[in-house]
């Protein structure tokens, strides 16, 4: 496919020779006529070269600009470059017996925005977030197959396209057993790399549920909110917790959690896992007088139930006025929002007015982002989306 020349729009020239990785439509004036995958050239109005790219159209933007080297061409060897790159910045992780479980390949982080590969104990699931990147799939798996020696490969598209439901996301190789054990510091988890967007677990979380685990969970009563498959459960639990709670809306939450307490020999008796609409069950439970050592909150960025509506960017401050209503002074609040458009320090601001809001003080224990295989481009913030509180009330 020919290179398109684009021309950046005046008021965007800076911040492309600053090295910022996405191409927005306003950029180059709202192109109507660019087509999936077709690689460009990013110019200044007076010629001075910018980038170079794809076109890939997420939410985001309509593009990532991946090289800023004029004589630098994007083909398999520019991307078994980078993914070669990427792999060894992992060679810690892809030794350790204690974590087999991580991200391999961090889109613009690791300098091909778009695209994201995830290791599972010798499997690999490569996620793709615009038909564009799409087009690079098979060079990615080429290279991957021909350097790395997986045990099987996975896809997840997300995003939409005409062509027909895929059936599976297997690739090639061998297909991963279902559940397939991982290791996560020692801990066990159960995934399943052929159902659906997600997998069973949120690696980004790696660091927390280990702070979890070591430093404040002997002794506690944790409730875990939005408890997806329990992993912050399991973290505390086996980090000596007295007793956990998980609240999902999610049927098969239950069933999911269970699974994982199972895998790590847990005693049953003193975990409680609940199928209900949290905002629902937080005014149950302040109605029971109930109380927490530890509340986690790590709702979605947008989620609605019969009951509520929740969106992080409007909402958060309310689901903490309404864990506060369960917790003590001593208590621990972990709030998290994985939320890219919701800045750190508005996020911040939004917890603190909460507790402001409910006449409590808090001391900040800790603050977490993302681990360090999910490297961050420095030129592009909005990629550190993980934002993270750990707070003592006082």
């Amino acid at each position: 496919m020919e290179e398109r020349r684009l021309t950046a729009l005046p008021e965007t020239v800076e911040q492309y020779q600053a090295g910022f990785p996405l191409l927005t439509e306003e950029a180059v004036g709202n192109r109507t006529d660019l087509e999936e995958g077709e690689l460009f050239t990013l110019e200044a109005p007076d010629g001075d070269f910018l980038g170079r790219g794809y076109i890939g159209k997420q939410n985001k933007g309509i593009g990532w600009i991946l090289t800023k080297k004029e004589n630098e061409q994007i083909d398999e060897q520019f991307i078994s470059k980078k993914l070669m790159m990427a792999i060894s910045r992992r060679g810690n992780l892809l030794a350790s017996e204690e974590t087999t479980a991580f991200r391999v390949f961090n889109g613009e982080g690791d300098g091909f925005g778009g695209i994201l590969i995830d290791y599972y104990a010798g499997y690999y699931v490569l996620q793709f977030y615009s038909l564009g990147a799409y087009s690079f799939r098979q060079q990615f798996i080429d290279i991957l197959t021909q350097t790395m020696d997986p045990a099987g490969i996975y896809e997840k598209k997300r995003f939409s396209d005409d062509q027909e439901k895929q059936q599976s996301d297997f690739v090639s190789g061998n297909e991963a057993p279902a559940p397939l054990p991982i290791k996560e510091n020692g801990m066990n988890f159960a995934v399943y790399l052929d159902d659906g967007a997600m997998t069973g677990i949120f690696l980004d979380q790696r660091d927390v549920r280990k702070t979890l685990r070591d430093e404040w969970a002997a002794g506690s009563t944790v409730l875990n909110t939005f408890s997806y498959t329990g992993a912050f459960s399991t973290a505390a639990a086996l980090g000596g917790a007295v007793s956990t709670v998980s609240v999902d809306a999610a049927n098969r939450s239950r069933e999911k959690t269970a699974e994982q307490f199972r895998l790590n020999e847990i005693d049953m008796d003193s975990q409680t896992i609940l199928v209900d609409d949290v905002f629902s069950w937080f005014r149950k439970a302040a109605s029971r007088q109930q109380t927490y050592d530890i509340v986690v909150l790590d709702p979605p960025s947008f989620a609605r139930t019969k009951q509520t509506m929740f969106r992080a960017a409007k909402d958060y401050g309310r689901l903490v006025e309404d864990a506060l209503e369960l917790m003590e002074p001593g208590s621990l609040l972990i709030a998290s929002t994985n939320h890219a458009g919701l800045p750190r320090w508005r996020f911040r601001r939004q917890v603190e007015q909460a507790f402001k809001a409910k006449d409590r003080r808090f001391r900040m224990e800790k603050q977490f982002s993302l681990p360090e295989d999910f490297l961050v481009n420095a030129d592009y913030p909005e990629g550190d989306y993980l934002k993270v509180l750990a707070m003592r009330v006082l």
